[in-house]
């Protein structure tokens, strides 16, 4: 029942994501078998056996969930007709965002060479795609991905360290609170697995922050 709540409240069925979007079952099929659309996130069967006077009642399904932002980003490629396409708004609204958060202030030690940066997008896409993103970030969306991607490389940059000056220490509490507003809860079987336990909860702990 908790993981049912869980995605009950933070994601949207393919039902409800059709409905809401106005976008026939057929369509969204064909957007996923173009690789324009991320896969769910979770699926779940369902087996129910029930007994009344009227004899035994058995129905299986399955439900498929995914992220709340897949209705903007549904909005967005029902006006695009192919993948090359649909990758390349993926890989803007990547980019600005790792600009937008340069200018914040959050910056990695190690700066992508723009070649390498394309290579990471293209295998970021093909993880938005398989659904993985809309379990881990809040929208799935691309500025979330890459809020959430810089915020664990920072991180991790700076705890390797161990002992941290006021700087850093700075530093880390930033990331971690970018990282806390990028990464989603996480389903309760998942949580004590989840980079959210380990870069939030456990370093947040350890280097007392707020």
């Amino acid at each position: 029942m908790q993981l049912l709540n869980y995605l009950n409240q933070y994601f949207y069925t393919k039902s409800q994501l059709l409905e809401l979007s106005g976008i026939n079952e057929a369509d969204f099929n064909t957007f996923q078998q173009k690789k324009m659309m991320p896969l769910a996130s979770y699926k779940i069967d369902l087996s129910i056996s029930g007994y009344s006077f009227f004899g035994d009642y058995d129905n299986a399904q399955c439900t498929e969930y995914y992220a709340k932002g897949y209705l903007t980003w549904l909005g967005e490629i029902s006006e695009i007709k192919d993948e090359t396409s649909a990758k390349l708004l993926f890989t803007e609204r990547y980019k600005s965002q790792l600009i937008h958060l340069a200018e914040q202030g959050f910056l990695s030690s190690n700066t992508m060479p723009a070649q390498v940066l394309n290579s990471h997008i293209a295998q970021e896409w093909s993880h938005f795609l398989k659904g993985i993103y809309g379990l881990c970030t809040q929208s799935g969306m691309p500025e979330d991905i890459a809020s959430k991607e810089l915020a664990v490389i920072i991180i991790n940059e700076l705890i390797i360290h161990g002992e941290l000056n006021i700087s850093d220490l700075s530093k880390l509490e930033s990331a971690v609170n970018l990282l806390d507003l990028s990464s989603a809860l996480f389903a309760p079987h998942e949580r004590l697995r989840s980079s959210r336990h380990k870069l939030i909860d456990q370093v947040r702990e350890k280097y007392q922050l707020t």
